[in-house]
């Protein structure tokens, strides 16, 4: 009796490894179903792999679970503004009197973007064209050419500072926006204002030469991340 339950237990662990085995092997190069729960985000949903979702527009479900998360944010109070999204400083660039303040978004971020300083809705307007899969332009610095660029909603926000803007620009990948906020509404800072879908850029534009907090390759997040101090806009 004990031999037979020993020969059963080794089949078992023997059936294991071969599943596991024939898993990586279908898999590959990606994170095999048995190890995916083990590993953080970027390794279990590599990028190359999320890419291969959208150009088949049939993503994994565990993935979407993730993406579509929003979760809570603590909005410091006082006299600044905030980060309007999740992602990494890219630029701070300084032109034509208007600063640029730009937060790119990776697969692995949260998507929604919130009002950086409390304000009203002047406008939400719509800029660029839709992107098409396989095509080559970037999103980066599309804000400046005064041209045809990739799908952007612009929210313009009546604030003690001026008129703000924050711009939401897909990527070619995503090509895909809601906007929630609406023109006349009243706006906290830190308010949920819409969510990009996918890979993107999301850009503050401020009047004037505005001197931030943070700088370029700093990571920040949405609603909770101070970037500008009232005192700091010449």
């Amino acid at each position: 009796m004990k031999s037979n339950r020993t020969l059963l237990v080794q089949l078992a662990i023997l059936a294991f490894c071969v599943l596991a085995v024939a898993e990586t092997v279908l898999n590959f190069p990606f994170p095999s179903p048995l190890i995916q729960p083990l590993l953080p985000p970027k390794l279990r949903w590599p990028a190359a792999e999320i890419s291969q979702w959208a150009e088949a527009e049939n993503f994994d479900r565990g993935f979407l679970a993730f993406f579509m998360r929003d979760p809570e944010r603590k909005v410091p109070g006082g006299d600044n503004l905030v980060s309007a999204a999740d992602g990494v400083v890219k630029d701070i660039i300084y032109k034509n009197r208007t600063t640029y303040f730009v937060i790119g978004l990776s697969f692995w971020d949260v998507h929604v973007v919130r009002t950086p300083v409390e304000g009203v809705v002047r406008s939400v307007d719509a800029e660029g064209l839709t992107f098409y899969r396989g095509a080559s332009e970037s999103a980066d610095q599309a804000y400046l050419k005064g041209k045809a660029g990739p799908v952007q909603q612009i929210v313009t926000l009546a604030t003690k500072y001026g008129n703000i803007k924050v711009r939401l620009i897909t990527s070619y990948i995503a090509d895909r926006l809601k906007v929630w906020a609406r023109e006349g509404q009243h706006l906290d800072k830190g308010q949920r204002i819409g969510r990009i879908l996918l890979g993107s850029t999301v850009v503050i534009e401020m009047p004037g030469q505005a001197d931030f907090l943070v700088h370029r390759g700093q990571r920040v997040v949405a609603g909770e991340t101070i970037i500008f101090s009232g005192e700091r806009l010449h």
